[in-house]
């Protein structure tokens, strides 16, 4: 990341702000199957903006992690919490990798705010290690198992173009984006 090690990156999430929500891509939107681009030290505005409108929008949703695919943005950035405790903890995830995983593998009953009302049992491993950037600049790892490693799975993976339902057999699959669809065109009556 070089010079943006001193400068931060993002403001913590605030209290969220109507005017500052993100419209959330729906499947299948052609953006959510787009690998995106890693953040720059060019991106750091960008990112400080993106950041705080993406709690926004997630808490209001209610969702527990958003992509910056998800919005629109082709960037390596993600937001979760998973509010251990019913208690705020917000990370935000920047050019995340995950590079060690458990060879034990867990289901977990996944959603995805890009697929409303849609939701699936989809098996990753157990544990997992992410390496990412924070706000502040500054290169972290974090180990998670249980919900927030599933959480860190799912977040990463829309990065790279990626859906939960990429998991799923194609008729499971093919079942839940037709159910989709039938709810979009309904809400949009």
């Amino acid at each position: 990341m070089g010079t943006m090690d001193a400068t931060p990156l993002a403001a913590p999430p605030a209290a969220p702000d109507e005017a500052a929500l993100l419209p959330i891509l729906i499947a299948p939107h052609p953006l959510l199957k787009a690998r995106c681009r890693p953040v720059g030290a060019g991106d750091a505005d960008k990112v400080r903006e993106l950041v705080a409108r993406m709690f926004a929008t997630m808490y209001k949703a209610p969702g527990i992690g958003l992509a910056a695919p998800q919005v629109g943005a082709l960037l390596r950035l993600a937001v979760v919490d998973v509010m251990p405790d019913d208690r705020k903890a917000p990370i935000v995830l920047i050019n995340p990798e995950v590079v060690a995983e458990s060879d034990e593998m867990v289901p977990h009953e996944e959603g995805c705010l890009s697929l409303p009302g849609q939701y699936a049992e989809v098996i990753r491993p157990a544990i997992v290690k992410v390496r990412y950037t924070d706000e502040t600049g500054a290169r972290r790892e974090m180990q998670a198992d249980g919900l927030l490693a599933a959480c860190l799975q799912h977040e990463i993976e829309h990065l790279d173009g990626g859906l939960f339902v990429d998991h799923l057999s194609v008729l499971k699959r093919n079942i839940i984006m037709r159910r989709l669809a039938k709810d979009q065109r309904q809400k949009a009556r």
